[in-house]
């Protein structure tokens, strides 16, 4: 638990940076409430070229040494529609 949180402390700067890029809708990394070794990350993006502007060569060798698995799905989302 303690490695996840400090993990996740050293993402503030990256979720920062993400949000403050143009074309970002929405950049979240946080603790999964069930599995005490999981984070999610959640991105939502404009275009395709507004997530590779910011993802470049992706995670720091620091915060690739700490993945012990990842898994990343993208999805092209046709329409939304608000529940609110």
């Amino acid at each position: 638990m303690r490695q996840r949180e400090s993990y996740l402390a050293g993402c503030v700067s990256v979720v920062e940076l993400a949000r403050r890029t143009s074309g970002c809708l929405d950049f979240a990394i946080t603790a999964d409430l069930v599995d005490a070794g999981r984070i999610n990350i959640f991105e939502r993006w404009e275009s395709q070229a507004a997530v590779e502007a910011l993802r470049g060569e992706g995670p720091s060798d620091e915060q690739g040494a700490a993945m012990l698995a990842a898994a990343v799905d993208e999805y092209d989302v046709a329409e939304v529609r608000s529940l609110t």
